[in-house]
């Protein structure tokens, strides 16, 4: 009987622990760091929290680090908030997006010279949002947009970006709100104070509009997205 529950408690612990090896298991993950959810992001230190290891993206974005099937990996960059993500064991790919950190500069940090944003990307996207500027104060669109985006010029309610692409004759940008391409009287009748964020697109970002986006996009986000 003695023999029989000694058995027993053996094959009770050896399945309990029989997982634990599996589970602790060093793997290779790949993945892509990027901001804006589609620009690459290039020589973010990629840190792994258990063993100390640092990886850095290439020039696409992408990384390839050792971990543990349970680990955190800590993404760092000038300009950038610190991002921390867990992994699971089911994980073999990540994307990460990265968000721009506090304070004017950061902008600036991210893609200047020496900064994590690719070359070919650095004029193509430009964001504002309400946690930098009071949009409030502005008594319309068009001067919340006037000084605040570079490459922008603004006559009256012809908005035109620098470096955009004229198609059919018309140079003006397309507008866009709240993911809805609306018309230039929808644009110029949203309030100031409704404005959560406006981001300026021109070249190979523009381009998921189509030929409507050849001269650049003003992106609107309002803060209800009521619009949509």
């Amino acid at each position: 009987m003695k023999k029989f529950c000694f058995n027993i408690l053996v094959s009770t612990v050896l399945a309990i622990m029989a997982p634990l090896p599996a589970f602790a298991q060093e793997k290779v993950l790949e993945g892509k760091v990027t901001v804006y959810d589609s620009i690459p992001l290039v020589d973010v230190e990629v840190k792994v929290k258990s063993s100390d290891r640092v990886s850095h993206t290439d020039t696409l974005g992408h990384f390839t680090v050792e971990c543990m099937n349970d680990d955190r990996l800590i993404f760092k960059a000038r300009g950038f908030k610190r991002n921390r993500v867990k992994t699971v064991a089911e994980d073999t790919y990540l994307h990460v997006n990265m968000e721009l950190g506090p304070g004017e500069n950061s902008l600036e940090l991210a893609t200047r010279p020496e900064g994590h944003i690719r070359g070919d990307y650095k004029e193509a996207v430009y964001t504002i949002n309400d946690k930098k500027v009071d949009f409030s104060k502005y008594s319309n669109i068009y001067d919340a947009l006037r000084g605040h985006v570079p490459g922008v010029q603004i006559t009256g309610d012809r908005v035109i970006i620098r470096g955009g692409n004229t198609f059919a004759g018309n140079a003006e940008a397309l507008f866009v709100l709240d993911g809805v391409i609306v018309s230039k009287f929808v644009f110029s009748s949203v309030p100031p104070s409704e404005i959560k964020s406006i981001k300026v697109l021109k070249g190979s970002e523009a381009s998921i509009y189509g030929s409507r986006g050849g001269n650049g996009v003003i992106e609107v986000e309002t803060k209800r997205g009521k619009f949509k």
